[in-house]
């Protein structure tokens, strides 16, 4: 028996099938829906100026000897205008001239004109060549730039945006703008000086000529006025949509064990589905200006190139025009043809690279919360005191998610964090490694407030060990020596012999060089933390803060862990998010967070006999490890 599916609607577009063919059939959505979750933000002329200040405020590079390559770019228009007033001056005085032939004059003025030809040729290839220089010297400096600052930012903007969007505005947007650099930029440039020299010679030639290509080609003005407004805003959108595209993707591929794993195939492509579809929309309706745009130029370059020459002919006598005049007039409006047919690319370009632009510079933008001091305090070597006065945190939505934590810990203590999820026990860990400044109150280190730290000292004293173990695509040695630039590979090495871990680097098939693979994947859980650990080992912190690292991993690992952590933990002041009460049983301290509060503070022993939260959450801990057990 056939099933016979339903039509699709076209104007839902929550629901995508699970088939990778889309509907490209459908009506693609009305502007108000597209646009519906993009605010309706003015992009127009005044809105793209401001972009291009903004753009130039920010790209320096692109300035460097502009006004060298403005007077070259302006020089190989107006030559590219004499070749039309040499053919004037061969027909008027060469060959129908009172005179008659004068093949002197003709063959000197024809190598005159072949001259112009190839001078503007080197011109043009050496304007085309600076421009190139300076879009990729922007294309460098913009996307190391954009880098740095998207790592200068709190974690509250990297909580708030997706990996794949940031990723986006340092890769895809960028290029767009030295896309436009390359060949849009001198477009603009050259094709103005076309239009205006063509104009201004066409009036000296007659001026009723001049009128009339003016006549025709002013009703193109506030076409392209509207057609601009409305295909930036569909290139603004485009570049949001793009950037989601690719966080689904990514997140797609990175969790591609636990897609299969649980089964979720369809699930997940139909999310990534439905971001090309919106992708694809997005696209198609700024393509669809740009299918308005594109013909434009020879339709009113055709009507101009006909007007010209049916009118001028008509008019020859009583206008006073010579026939070598009528020729370079129709050669002049034939010269107008190739900018006013590339009008709609360029444009299009334009757009595009300013709505990637526009996204960058919201980037750049984004105010980094976190001011290093400068030169900014020393902190003393050996385990550090930290003191917590009034700590609030708010991230940017949600509201706040830490309320007046005040606490002491003293120098080399053993601190566990516990509290249930979103309780705010590793956002209190953040802002003690600064990865955020608090909204209220303040850290301090020893005596030291945490945000007079000179940024060295800190990241010598102060170190934070994820709970993924978090790994780069390069060897354990190097992953290793990312704890203290320049340790050598004795020091590395002596890093895994103080944590007891020389048994397993005699397990790996090649050591410390052996390949870690993208974000440690070549390693298991449990490995990759043997690896942070030597590399906070190495860094020798007088501050150590743990996530955790023994919350998911095999029993033989978690007892390697457990051993070099107890080593690790020897003479420092260690702060550790504990997942397992196991890790709080051993702690001097245990600080219990509840939404958001400090609720309880003290030894184990004590706060299992207050009977208060940390009471319960031990009680329910023993229950499930002994029905584990059994």
């Amino acid at each position: 028996m056939t099933t016979v599916e339903p039509p699709r609607d076209p104007t839902d577009y929550n629901r995508f099938d699970l088939d990778p063919r889309f509907d490209h059939e459908a009506a693609p959505e009305p502007d108000e829906l597209l646009f519906a979750n993009d605010g309706d933000r003015d992009l127009g002329p005044d809105g793209a100026v401001a972009i291009l200040r903004r753009g130039l405020a920010a790209s320096p590079e692109l300035k460097v000897g502009i006004g060298f390559t403005i007077a070259m770019a302006v020089a190989a228009a107006i030559g590219r205008l004499v070749v039309p007033i040499l053919v004037q001056q061969i027909l008027d005085r060469g060959v129908l001239g009172d005179e008659g032939y004068r093949p002197g004059f003709v063959w000197g003025a024809s190598a005159l004109a072949a001259v112009i030809i190839v001078v503007v040729w080197f011109i043009s290839r050496g304007t085309y060549l600076r421009l190139m220089l300076a879009a990729e010297n922007t294309l460098r400096s913009l996307r190391v730039r954009a880098f740095a600052h998207i790592h200068k930012l709190s974690v509250a903007d990297h909580d708030d945006t997706k990996r794949g969007i940031l990723v986006a505005r340092v890769t895809s947007d960028i290029e767009t703008i030295a896309r436009f650099a390359q060949w849009g930029a001198v477009a603009w440039i050259v094709n103005s000086v076309i239009l205006v020299g063509t104009l201004v010679v066409l009036a000296l030639y007659s001026w009723q000529l001049a009128l009339l290509v003016v006549g025709v080609f002013v009703p193109m003005v506030p076409i392209m006025a509207y057609l601009q407004r409305r295909q930036l805003r569909a290139y603004d959108l485009l570049r949001t949509r793009i950037s989601e595209m690719l966080t689904e993707i990514s997140e797609s591929i990175q969790g591609a064990a636990v897609v299969r794993a649980y089964g979720i195939e369809g699930r997940t492509r139909q999310r990534v589905h439905r971001a090309v579809e919106l992708s694809y929309r997005a696209r198609m309706q700024a393509a669809k200006f740009f299918a308005l745009i594109f013909p434009l130029g020879d339709i009113f370059g055709a009507v101009a190139m006909a007007v010209v020459a049916g009118v001028g002919a008509w008019n020859a006598e009583s206008w006073g025009l010579e026939t070598g005049t009528l020729v370079a007039a129709l050669f002049l409006v034939n010269l107008t043809m190739n900018p006013i047919s590339e009008l709609g690319e360029i444009l299009d370009q334009t757009q595009t690279a300013l709505a990637g632009w526009r996204k960058v510079l919201d980037v750049l933008d984004t105010p980094v919360e976190i001011v290093e001091a400068d030169p900014g305090e020393v902190l003393p070597h050996g385990p550090l005191a930290v003191t917590t006065v009034g700590l609030e945190f708010s991230y940017r939505t949600g509201g706040r998610v830490l309320h007046g934590i005040d606490v002491e810990i003293p120098a080399g203590t053993n601190v566990a964090i516990v509290g249930e999820t979103g309780s705010g026990k590793t956002t209190f860990a953040k802002l003690v490694a600064r990865l955020a400044d608090p909204t209220g109150g303040r850290i301090e280190l020893s005596g030291v407030d945490l945000r007079d730290v000179a940024p060295a000292e800190r990241r010598r004293a102060v170190r934070m060990v994820p709970q993924d173990g978090f790994l780069f695509d390069t060897t354990i040695r190097e992953n290793v020596r990312f704890g203290r630039d320049g340790a050598t590979d004795a020091e590395v090495e002596a890093a895994f012999h103080a944590l007891s871990l020389d048994w397993w680097l005699a397990t790996l098939p090649d050591g410390l060089d052996t390949q870690a693979g993208e974000r440690g994947d070549s390693l298991s859980v449990g490995e990759r933390q043997l690896v942070a650990l030597a590399r906070a080992q190495l860094a020798d912190p007088g501050l150590l803060i743990l996530d955790e690292a023994t919350s998911s991993v095999d029993p033989e690992t978690e007892r390697a862990l457990s051993s070099a952590l107890v080593t690790l933990a020897e003479g420092r002041t260690t702060i550790s998010i504990a997942h397992r009460l196991s890790t709080a049983e051993a702690a001097d301290l245990v600080l219990v967070f509840d939404s958001g509060n400090l609720a309880e503070m003290g030894p184990h022993d004590e706060l299992v006999a207050q009977g208060g939260i940390y009471a319960g959450l031990y009680e329910s801990w023993i229950g499930n490890t002994r029905r584990g057990a059994a």
